[in-house]
């Protein structure tokens, strides 16, 4: 754990991963993306998380991802990384070895699979925060884990200092105001919205910043977004955000049906990153399967609807 002041606030996109035609690493496309994000004023960086499609991944790849990216980084902004395992003995596996590999906070899950209470995992977050000296972030995303983190729980973990904040992903709006408001007096708490159309309003609530997967396409705009809000511009944040749901209609262009929702949502990033000039392909982690090429024509045409292309 620790208790230097929070670094941890603004915009944290979600890292995506790119992958080559053949499905590996596309480690010069990863460069461009991580340059794209830095480019784009971004205040962090989120590495393997839900966007960088980590449970797709081996451990060898996760370690060739987050390598690429702290090294194209170089230290400019804090690194986030994604410890995301089933169960809490490789959960802290993991987060060691992310540390090791320049982690500077680690964002961790309720275990998965496994099938626990809000007991079980308050131990959980507790053991993982005492087995490495990074703050630890509590991602609370039930769409994938199947448990919803409690607000008491983790209001519980951040005034003992056992988790430096949360990133919010469980689409429980109701839930992410009664957390940010009972955590308002902890000190350098950090809490996050993972949605990527309701960031004004979060910001407006009370919350540090947004994680949203469509800051790969768009970083620059959550970025006058966050700005906006903090200069206490809130229509100019609202003008911003409702742009930014307009480029987000890109994740509704695959076919009903055809693809899952994952890859739905990270499909139309990486076409629209493709059309961008950013990365080579749109190629998913396998099994998922990858944007059309009609899809791909209505992704771009947002694209170019909302001044990207």
């Amino acid at each position: 754990m620790t208790t230097v002041a929070s670094r941890f606030q603004g915009v944290i996109p979600p890292v995506i991963t790119p992958r080559t035609a053949d499905g590996a690493i596309d480690v010069p496309s990863l460069e461009n993306v991580t340059r794209h994000l830095l480019d784009g004023g971004v205040s962090g960086l989120f590495v393997l998380g839900s966007s960088g499609e980590v449970t797709h991944m081996t451990n060898a790849e996760r370690d060739l991802a987050l390598r690429t990216v702290a090294g194209v980084n170089a230290g400019q902004v804090p690194l986030l990384v994604g410890a995301v395992e089933q169960t809490t003995n490789r959960v802290i596996e993991e987060a060691r070895r992310v540390v090791s590999l320049g982690a500077d906070g680690v964002v961790v899950t309720s275990q998965y699979y496994a099938v626990s209470n809000a007991e079980e995992n308050a131990r959980h977050f507790r053991a993982v925060a005492a087995s490495v000296d990074v703050p630890v972030f509590a991602y609370d995303v039930p769409v994938r884990t199947h448990f919803k983190l409690p607000v008491d729980l983790l209001v519980e973990l951040g005034r003992d200092g056992v988790i430096a904040g949360v990133k919010d992903s469980s689409g429980d709006d109701v839930s992410f105001r009664q957390l940010l408001l009972a955590a308002r007096d902890i000190p350098n708490f950090d809490i996050f919205t993972g949605h990527e159309v309701v960031v004004d309003g979060a910001l407006l609530g009370g919350a540090q910043g947004v994680v949203p997967g469509l800051g790969n396409v768009d970083p620059a705009g959550y970025r006058r977004l966050y700005d906006a809000a903090v200069a206490g511009d809130w229509a100019g944040a609202a003008a911003e955000q409702d742009r930014l749901a307009d480029v987000f209609n890109i994740v509704y262009t695959p076919k009903a049906g055809r693809l899952s929702g994952n890859a739905a949502g990270l499909g139309a990033f990486k076409t629209a990153l493709v059309l961008m000039g950013v990365i080579k392909t749109n190629v998913m982690s396998a099994p998922m399967l990858s944007l059309d090429a009609g899809e791909t024509a209505a992704v771009k045409a947002i694209l170019a609807r909302t001044g990207l292309i």
